[in-house]
């Protein structure tokens, strides 16, 4: 599908919220694209039934929500972001489901949403990119009912496939962080899981773990979807506005060709097809 005009970012990059402001550069549909087989793959395993109440936060423009929908249940999906707030809403009404709408809303701070509303809350790749991971668990919990689930799909630091070597190499080119930041990627640690659902009142027994594959498919050469990357998705491209200013772009782009090359099982030059390992979180709320 190809991004719709009435859903065109025109973000103000000068916004007050600089994790808004990180997703509402570039335009992650283009990625969202790669990752849509993947995401009906994940949700079918998720035991979704008609009438579920879902809360997909930190959505993107539906990879997850939609499927969901598909699937009967009445989704909410929530992201920081605007436009893909309006790319979901536009998806969802292309296609009929009256059961799925999106809304913006800050995964650290969902005071929006009432105590114990949702069944299932899901966050795939996206929750784990919200600032103050302990007051992001806690507002998961508090929107959940007793006796529901909240599952997260989570990158894992230093793992050796695609997304955890690709915001690895980023960040080599990248300016350091601002003091107090927290990795998204500390979300792929079981540690740092169990204690901020502990926080929340989620004792480790009730959270589970398994490693899971994602698979990435680009109708194009590895060498146009780093382009795609480069182009379209926030945190490589600032580690390619950094690179620009220091005269490493160069370097960059073939860190990441080199990267995608090497990942790439597709038996097609002219396809792509790349597997991300990452952790699958599901804790159950009592």
């Amino acid at each position: 599908m190809s991004p719709n005009p009435a859903y065109a970012n025109t973000a103000n990059p000068n916004t007050a919220n600089p994790n808004r402001a990180l997703w509402e550069k570039g335009d992650f549909t283009r990625i969202a694209e790669s990752m849509r087989a993947s995401g009906e793959a994940f949700v079918a395993g998720l035991g979704v039934t008609k009438g579920l109440k879902v809360l997909d936060l930190g959505c993107g423009d539906g990879t997850t929500a939609l499927p969901e929908a598909r699937l009967g249940a009445d989704v909410l999906g929530v992201d920081i972001s605007g436009y893909l707030v309006a790319a979901g809403n536009w998806r969802a009404k292309a296609e009929g489901l009256a059961n799925c709408r999106f809304e913006e809303g800050d995964a650290s701070d969902l005071h929006e949403l009432a105590d114990r509303s949702f069944d299932l809350v899901v966050s795939i790749f996206g929750a784990m990119f919200a600032p103050k991971p302990f007051d992001v668990a806690r507002e998961m919990v508090r929107v959940t009912r007793h006796g529901g689930r909240i599952v997260m799909g989570n990158w894992i630091p230093n793992d050796p496939t695609l997304v955890a070597q690709l915001l690895k190499i980023s960040s080599a080119y990248s300016p350091p962080p601002p003091e107090g930041f927290v990795s998204p990627m500390t979300w792929g640690v079981e540690g740092h899981v169990i204690e901020r659902f502990a926080g929340a009142g989620v004792p480790k027994e009730n959270i589970a773990f398994a490693r899971e594959i994602w698979t990435f498919d680009f109708p194009g050469a590895p060498s146009a979807f780093v382009d795609l990357f480069r182009k379209y998705y926030p945190p490589t491209m600032n580690a390619f506005d950094a690179a620009d200013k220091n005269g490493r772009a160069q370097d960059l782009q073939r860190e990441l060709e080199d990267l995608f090359n090497s990942q790439n099982k597709s038996v097609s030059k002219d396809a792509t097809s790349i597997e991300a390992n990452f952790l699958k979180v599901t804790a159950a709320v009592d």
